[in-house]
């Protein structure tokens, strides 16, 4: 039943993908992020809708006549570009290049997407859509998880959905500790009273199924990020009180074998794990040292431990963002990762001081806040998981990039023509046609 009913979604939708490529966009999230049909048992499990919908999508944009997509050219847009490109080159010389062909054609393919989705994003609807779509494709299986946890006490680990970036236990906290930040923008622009109090319970349930996990990573990313999040919060005073009541109650609430769990953060030097990572981390920063472009997509192999691990025997796979890069792409590589975040990180700065005096743009200060508060939850977590790939992030930073063209198109019109900016090309504004004043 769940097979047919994906399907019927997907393919019910692509007309209206052909007439709104915008909405595509929303499609293509939502079937790369929440996996739905992984969750059927069917033929739909191994069935390409994301291959339909990307190819839908993109054919409705080169035949509209009507509109122009283009990709705005910023700082962020160059770097990624440059980061892609860059990866490419070092699959040229990579150590295994008969080995990185699916690799490759599966990080293209999401970059590649998240090219489009820059060139879809216009306005503040389609920002919205992302951002709703993001949070229902993450916060269902967080939500699902919250519940798994106060069923069984916290005994078990909450897992994500098999054959996805977020499968892992390590991964699904993660992927719930970056969509928290997001929930409390959407928080601020529900009406409706059992809305927010919906949103607020998701919320609660996310961060406990992230503490499920018994993710040690997560932990401490879950930390920083409730840290930065009550520094950019506008209610210091309200957060801060249901901080000191929810965080004790959560941690009470997980039984004792997750305190020993997390406990063992202090004493990595008798932990296997640690102790692995540690290892393939070493291998990535000696590889780089040897070799200017790095090793390419697959090296995580016995042959590449031989030549550059400390233990060569005990191989791993990168579990950090920041040596993945550098392992597999060199110090270049590593550089422009690092420029990409910094840049995105910046443009929220922008937005939030550029958009502060303005009423009429207060939505985009509040959005650029919570967007940097989940990249930093995303920037500690990932320094212990293998996930420089995983779309979310990339995501967030079109959303990023695209806030920032419109506070700037905004800025720049006259008062009377603020409310023309909204309409892109003879696209009407959903927004205007009840909130004049959005």
């Amino acid at each position: 039943m769940r097979d047919v009913i994906v399907t019927l979604l997907v393919f019910l939708s692509l007309p209206y993908i052909f007439k709104r490529p915008s909405f595509g966009m929303v499609m293509w999230i939502w079937i790369s992020v929440m996996n739905p049909h992984s969750q059927g048992w069917g033929f739909a499990r191994d069935f390409p809708f994301a291959a339909i919908i990307a190819v839908v999508t993109v054919a409705a944009m080169v035949t509209n006549a009507k509109r122009t997509y283009r990709l705005p050219l910023t700082p962020v847009t160059a770097t990624f570009l440059l980061f892609v490109v860059w990866m490419c080159l070092t699959s040229v010389f990579a150590i295994h290049p008969e080995q990185i062909g699916t690799q490759l054609v599966k990080v293209l393919k999401i970059m590649g997407m998240t090219i489009v989705v820059l060139m879809l994003v216009r306005k503040r609807l389609h920002v919205e859509w992302l951002i709703w779509t993001v949070v229902v494709s993450i916060g269902y299986y967080g939500t699902k998880g919250g519940i798994f946890t106060i069923r069984s006490g916290g005994q078990y680990r909450v897992w994500g959905p098999i054959g996805t970036f977020i499968d892992g236990n390590n991964e699904i906290a993660l992927a719930l500790v970056m969509t928290i930040p997001l929930m409390y923008y959407l928080y601020g622009l529900l009406t409706h009273k059992w809305a927010k109090r919906a949103m607020v319970a998701s919320m609660f349930l996310c961060a406990l199924a992230s503490l499920a996990s018994y993710s040690r990573g997560a932990a401490i990313a879950m930390a920083m990020m409730l840290l930065f999040f009550w520094l950019k919060s506008n209610h210091k005073a309200v957060i801060g009180v249901l901080l000191l009541c929810c965080v004790p109650f959560a941690l009470v609430f997980m039984p004792e074998q997750w305190h020993a769990r997390i406990d063992t953060i202090d004493e990595y030097q008798q932990d296997e794990s640690a102790l692995g990572r540690i290892n393939a981390w070493k291998m990535a920063y000696n590889l780089a040292n040897d070799r200017l472009m790095g090793g390419g997509f697959e090296i995580y192999d016995s042959e590449v431990f031989e030549r550059y691990a400390p233990v060569p025997e005990d191989v791993h796979a990168a579990h950090s963002i920041y040596f993945q890069v550098l392992g597999e792409h060199g110090w270049i590589g590593l550089g422009i990762y690092v420029a990409l975040g910094f840049l995105t990180w910046r443009t929220g700065t922008w937005i939030v001081r550029a958009a502060g005096p303005h009423a009429e743009l207060a939505w985009a200060a509040n959005l650029a806040k919570m967007i940097q508060v989940s990249l930093l939850g995303f920037m500690v977590g990932g320094a212990f998981l293998s996930l420089v790939y995983f779309d979310v992030p990339y995501y967030l930073m079109a959303a990023m990039v695209a806030t920032r063209v419109i506070v700037e198109r905004e800025k720049k019109a006259p008062a009377p023509q603020l409310a023309e900016q909204h309409t892109v090309q003879g696209e009407p504004n959903e927004y205007l046609e009840h909130d004049p004043v959005r």
